[in-house]
């Protein structure tokens, strides 16, 4: 692959940190180099990026590649508002609609990376009537993109665990298959049976060296018992930085005593808070989070399918959403929406290296903004996306 030198970008490390104008040396698809002058070899590439903000490439956390209608025509929504009315629709139009549609994936995909994102985990659907399909589906898409996104999928029992018989057999095939992450789904509201759902995951987890992320929608008191089940099983199981909590609607719905002990319990434990910030569902509260510690991260959720019309594709956008929910205002509050993009996903992922320095892969997105919160607000056209050192993006059009 080479030598590339960006020259002249204003580098974004993290919040609070500033920017520091430098160049970029990438050597065979990782960062060599960070620092102002740099030379190269003879015959490398040289790309200007003078005055632009450049970030690591952006991490979409939570999605459901599976259920896109993206690219396809549009479908005007059809449920109700109830939760199980929602999940219905999603089950019985799903045949009609030829979902999962690997053109559809693919399409998203390709608008992911034209916005800048590398990274994305995705929770696709597994039960006794899609089986596997949406796993083959979403596996067939990211083939087709190898080398431009990386994609990592989240067996998701959409429909149940205990209340959906043969799931838990096919969550475990799929483990077999190579799907690193379990899901888990309302433990207590939808299994009526949380000690039992939390269980058997965090055994089958145990046995495949598997990661956790539970959709957790239930409020109130009940969804903050179900949070300390998943804290105390993660500590016993010693799987700190491997379990995500996906929503968790509760912790801004408890009084602010509870909420404070289970935010430290979240900090101590290594466990995850993801956020889509969608709708007017509740937002935790990402600033109190990451004072304590607590990792937190951040994704569209459903993307133009049978649960809403909405969604991009662009993690700037999903940051301003994020933000403009947690009512930031100020720069430095923005940029933890932003954090939550870039740094919480990767965490989350368990990248082993990520961000501009040596070492990490060569994940570049460049904008044309004053400061990192107003990327945020703005969220301009991408000029420059570099995924692994391959310009994928140039003067916001996709390079082949």
């Amino acid at each position: 692959m080479g030598e590339t030198v960006v020259r002249g970008g204003r580098i974004w490390r993290g919040p609070g940190q500033g920017l520091e104008t430098a160049d970029v040396l990438v050597r065979d698809g990782v960062i060599a180099e960070v620092g102002p002058g740099l030379d190269a070899a003879d015959g490398a590439a040289r790309i200007d990026v003078a005055g632009r903000i450049v970030l690591p490439g952006l991490v979409e956390s939570h999605c459901h590649l599976d259920k896109t209608l993206y690219g396809g025509p549009w479908v005007p929504h059809s449920a109700g508002e109830p939760l199980a009315e929602r999940i219905a629709n999603d089950r019985d139009r799903r045949g009609e609609l030829g979902i999962p549609d690997v053109d559809r994936i693919t399409a998203l995909l390709e608008r992911m990376v034209a916005s800048g994102t590398s990274y994305v985990r995705t929770h696709t659907d597994v039960d006794p009537e899609a089986g596997l399909r949406g796993v083959e589906a979403v596996r067939a898409a990211a083939e087709r993109l190898e080398g431009r996104i990386t994609v990592e999928q989240v067996a998701f029992p959409q429909h149940g665990v205990l209340v959906n018989p043969g799931t838990a057999e096919l969550l475990e095939e799929a483990l077999k298959g190579g799907v690193r992450t379990l899901g888990g789904i309302d433990p207590a509201g939808f299994d009526r049976d949380p000690v039992g759902q939390l269980d058997l995951l965090f055994e089958l987890a145990a046995r495949y060296g598997a990661g956790i992320d539970v959709h957790l929608h239930d409020g109130g008191t009940l969804g903050a018992f179900e949070f300390e089940l998943i804290i105390e099983r993660t500590e016993a199981a010693g799987l700190g930085g491997r379990v995500a909590i996906s929503h968790g609607y509760a912790l801004p719905q408890i009084d602010a005593a509870h909420r404070e002990r289970l935010v430290e319990r979240l900090a101590a434990a290594g466990v995850s808070l993801v956020t889509g910030a969608v709708y007017d569902f509740p937002v935790p509260p990402v600033k109190r989070l990451r004072a304590a510690g607590a990792n937190v991260a951040c994704g569209h959720d459903g993307i133009r399918d049978l649960w809403g019309p909405f969604g991009s594709g662009d993690m700037l956008e999903r940051a301003m959403h994020l933000a403009y929910r947690s009512t930031f205002r100020r720069d430095e509050d923005i940029e933890l929406a932003l954090e939550a993009a870039t740094f919480g996903g990767a965490r989350l992922l368990g990248l082993p290296a990520y961000g501009i320095v040596p070492g990490a892969p060569a994940d570049l997105v460049a904008v044309d903004a004053e400061t990192p919160a107003a990327a945020v607000v703005t969220h301009p056209p991408r000029e420059l996306v570099m995924t692994g050192g391959r310009v994928v993006v140039r003067d916001g059009e996709p390079v082949a």
